[in-house]
């Protein structure tokens, strides 16, 4: 497995399906006479990304080191993304002491997207840890 072409296929794709699902995202919002930058939707997008792509670095940096704790590993990952919610977007989403469904979709939509493409690359590292490592 090329490394740097595994990472650099990882953002990529990070990049061209946030980018795409941040401007539709951005479009539903104007179209509802919303913000369409409203509800820290830029930054929710960018957090997931950067992340998402963390996680699988790290993944893939301790890959030989770690094989068998790689699972708790990507776990972390998620409670890390959580934290962040819960630190840096929770407090502006309950201001008003309600979430609305637009706060909520403007950072659960980038979080499941960047969860998808963040675990198919995470299942392609143990395939690949799997072939290189037999046994």
């Amino acid at each position: 497995m090329n490394n740097i072409r595994f990472l650099w296929s990882c953002l990529i794709l990070l990049i061209l399906a946030l980018s795409i699902a941040f401007g539709i995202h951005a479009l539903i919002r104007a179209s509802k006479e919303l913000s369409p930058f409203g509800d820290l939707l830029a930054w929710s997008y960018l957090v997931n990304l950067v992340l998402a792509f963390g996680i699988v670095v790290l993944i893939h940096g301790l890959r030989n080191k770690m094989k068998t704790q790689l699972g708790f590993l990507f776990m972390a990952g998620s409670f890390v993304k959580f934290l962040i919610f819960f630190l840096f977007f929770y407090p502006s989403f309950t201001a008003d002491e309600v979430i609305n469904q637009n706060e909520f979709s403007s950072f659960f939509v980038p979080y499941f997207l960047a969860l998808i493409i963040e675990t198919y690359f995470s299942a392609v590292l143990l395939k690949n840890l799997e072939k290189e490592n037999p046994g």
